[in-house]
């Protein structure tokens, strides 16, 4: 069994924000493979189903971005599942928009998120998706930044590197992690 956790902050306010792509991504998958993600359990909004011959929970945590640890834990505790089975779909601002990378375990980068994740686990042992959202222009706030939506033309590029995410979890899930960096990185 697998969780998968897409990350982002709940209100309709961040809706197609850039720090929202993970919840984004999430609904992606869970449209193409219908499940169904609104049963509210551990902090958060959580959907059952198979992808990919696996059983999977598809989580959204509505803790807030900083505090995604706290719903992750609780869900990974309530139906054991290890940290090598969880995999997290996030933004990444060292990425341009759309790319995708594919990673075993990592270190924060200074992803609140991802640093609330590691602490609630103890470990950075859990393999990741960073989905692209490109760098922010100088002398603006990261906040703010990160908070922002996509402009017209990235938008375009963001629905097509939404399909290639839900391609590449579905791979990790199918053929492993490392195929996936093979065929997905870049």
């Amino acid at each position: 069994m697998y969780i998968i956790a897409g990350l982002g902050n709940p209100e309709t306010k961040y809706n197609k924000t850039r720090h929202n792509i993970g919840f984004r991504l999430l609904d992606a998958l869970a449209e193409r493979h219908s499940i169904d993600v609104s049963e509210r359990k551990h902090k958060g909004l959580l959907g059952k189903g198979i992808i990919a011959g696996e059983k999977v929970i598809l989580i959204k945590p509505q803790t807030y971005m900083n505090l995604s640890g706290e719903c992750i834990r609780a869900a990974a505790d309530y139906y054991k599942v290890a940290p090598e089975n969880i995999i997290v779909l996030f933004d990444d601002i060292s990425l341009d928009v759309g790319k995708l990378r594919v990673r075993k375990k990592g270190s924060a980068g200074g992803h609140n998120g991802i640093k609330s994740i590691i602490a609630h686990l103890g470990t950075e042992g859990f393999p990741r998706l960073k989905f692209g959202v490109g760098g922010k222009p100088p002398r603006m706030d990261l906040a703010d930044y990160v908070l922002g939506r996509f402009s017209a033309d990235d938008e375009a590029i963001v629905e097509d590197g939404v399909k290639k995410a839900c391609d590449a979890v579905e791979c990790m899930l199918s053929d492993g992690f490392d195929a996936a960096m093979n065929r997905y990185n870049g």
